[in-house]
């Protein structure tokens, strides 16, 4: 998938490339920013870049290293973008709890909480043993999709797909749910 020869030079090449890195470092975090809109958040991902650049395994050279450095770069910004996107919409923002009045704690609100639980649980329960455990590991362990992928022995784009998938099952049973007990949002 990369562009890369084997070569005996694996401490020159690594070096090269870091220092490659360093040199487009600026150029690096405004792609990220522009996917991004934060710039703390694209500083996040150029850390995370580099830190996988040091993973390039010894004997590889990489041909056109300012392209290598932009994919990873953008790569790891579209799925800090995507997982954003996914926790602002399954997920409150815990302060604007704090706004609720304590009527939120009433019957009504715990019988709706209790619901959608209800609801999540039966879409984990109907999914695939894998899914599921990828999911658990990445939403309740807190995860990166890298660690979930070395620990299950499958690729991260693989892990990224399970847990989209597992996504997509919680928000279609909200949906089904939603729209059969009257109690539309």
């Amino acid at each position: 998938m990369h562009d890369r020869q084997a070569t005996p030079h694996h401490d020159a090449a690594a070096s090269d490339l870091r220092e490659h890195f360093i040199g487009q470092r600026r150029r690096l975090r405004d792609a990220a920013l522009r996917i991004l809109g934060c710039p703390h958040r694209a500083e996040d991902v150029v850390q995370d870049a580099y830190l996988k650049i040091s993973e390039v395994p010894a004997g590889f050279d990489i041909r056109q290293p300012s392209a290598y450095l932009l994919r990873i770069v953008r790569n790891l910004a579209i799925d800090r973008h995507r997982r954003s996107a996914f926790e602002s919409d399954v997920f409150a923002v815990e302060e604007e709890g704090q706004a609720v009045h304590e009527e939120a704690q009433g019957p009504e609100a715990i019988a709706i909480s209790r619901q959608t639980l209800a609801l999540i649980s039966q879409a984990l329960a109907s999914l695939p043993p894998r899914t599921r455990r990828v999911f658990e590991l990445y939403r309740l362990s807190g995860m990166s999709q890298r660690e979930i992928a070395a620990e299950l022995g499958i690729s991260a784009t693989l892990v990224n797909f399970l847990i989209r998938d597992a996504m997509d099952s919680c928000r279609a049973q909200l949906q089904a749910g939603t729209t059969c007990h009257g109690t539309e949002r």
